[in-house]
């Protein structure tokens, strides 16, 4: 009888030992550190040299309003 019930124990051991290692593999299957961005930038647009060309026709007509 006391051979049975040491089986038991055992079993329940085997059991949550088992359970407690899957439980630790789930929690460290985190994703890794993001790719670092890539080294080319966004090459410059149309949208950017009209923004620059208009900031410069501003400025070129304050100067000139100043002048005068």
């Amino acid at each position: 009888m006391n051979r049975g019930k040491e089986m038991k124990n055992i079993l329940k051991l085997l059991t949550f030992s088992i359970l407690l290692i899957l439980s630790i593999n789930g929690l460290s299957a985190q994703p890794g550190p993001p790719d670092p961005p890539d080294d080319n930038p966004v090459p410059i647009t149309g949208i950017e040299y009209l923004i620059a060309a208009g900031a410069a026709f501003g400025a070129k007509k304050l100067y000139d309003k100043k002048k005068k």
